[in-house]
């Protein structure tokens, strides 16, 4: 017999893949479409895109040949989703990611989303500028705030003016939609969520262990549901931890992520063989059942139970940026 604490958590998550209360969940607007990539709603933006997408940090990891033919290939097999940030590899990512999109008209076959590492009005508007530069485009359809993992991240958001810059640039059609992402603590999502703002989009990890620890898949996604805010997975392998460590393959782990209500999950792919076999995963997706998310989350409780495996919420884990920015 399933003792009480862990029937009642059980309980709980498996209302969360449901969206159960919170409106119609995500999955049940999934879309096939003619690439073989099934499509979601991204929140209320009115925008559907591939239910995986491409890492920017990853993505910048192979030499920039290799990296730009894997995009390429990326884009002609349904993938739209185009994840990168203004610090990865010191904007590295960022061009060869820019060089990829150039031709061939492939700039408007994605959903191009970066993020904005800095938190006040100049800073805002210098990495805005330095991403469309760097990307060779005149506009981002997402631009998200980067790393929101110290509890001041908000406040200094809204205080310093990066909103004010991201609104503006909104309105000159330099950016179509504003979100923001974190890895470290669900307390900072839901301060940000708690602010004075109707977000597009929030990025945050989500995998089998989170269930367990610090769990965003419990308390942010579905205040997000519930606002209609695109949820944008990451992290769905723990950084390549689970496979590794727990011997779950990354199939299981891809498909638990794409079974809870998000609209994406951002795959960290650096070579052909991780992007043929994250398309394959995405067009054969089926969503688990009740019986194989419970025997997954039973199974992975004890090593879930303490955030270890999940070292980007219990180590000194992020951009050197950040850090330097925080005074560490």
């Amino acid at each position: 017999m399933i003792p009480t604490r862990r029937r009642e958590f059980l309980k709980a998550s498996v209302a969360t893949l449901a969206a159960a209360g919170l409106g119609s969940s995500v999955l049940a607007e999934q879309r096939d479409d003619p690439s073989g990539i099934p499509t979601r709603p991204l929140g209320k933006t009115g925008q559907r895109v591939s239910i995986i997408g491409i890492g920017g940090y990853h993505i910048g990891v192979p030499d920039e040949k290799e990296g730009i033919a894997l995009m390429h290939e990326a884009i002609d097999q349904g993938v739209t989703f185009f994840d990168n940030a203004w610090d990865y590899h010191s904007g590295g990512s960022e061009e060869v990611m820019g060089k990829a999109l150039a031709t061939g008209g492939r700039r408007d076959k994605v959903f191009l989303m970066t993020k904005n590492c800095n938190r006040d009005y100049e800073g805002s508007r210098q990495h805005l500028e330095d991403s469309l530069r760097r990307l060779k485009t005149d506009r981002l359809d997402l631009w998200q705030f980067h790393e929101i993992n110290w509890d001041v991240d908000p406040d200094w958001v809204f205080e310093r003016g990066g909103l004010k810059y991201a609104l503006e640039a909104q309105k000159a059609g330099k950016v179509r939609f504003i979100g923001f992402t974190g890895h470290k603590d669900i307390a900072h999502h839901l301060k940000m969520l708690g602010k004075p703002h109707d977000w597009d989009t929030v990025q945050m990890p989500l995998n089998l262990l989170d269930a367990h620890y610090r769990s965003f898949q419990k308390k942010v996604v579905p205040e997000c549901v519930r606002r209609k805010i695109g949820v944008v997975g990451m992290k769905a392998l723990s950084g390549g931890v689970i496979p590794k460590e727990l011997e779950i393959s990354a199939e299981i782990c891809r498909r638990f992520t794409l079974s809870l209500p998000i609209s994406t999950l951002v795959c960290g792919i650096r070579s052909r063989k991780e992007l043929q076999q994250d398309i394959a995963i995405a067009r054969s997706f089926k969503p688990l059942t009740e019986a194989e998310i419970d025997r997954l989350l039973s199974a992975n409780e004890e090593p879930g139970s303490d955030g270890k495996l999940e070292r980007y919420k219990t180590t000194r884990y992020g951009s050197a940026y950040h850090f330097r920015q925080h005074g560490e």
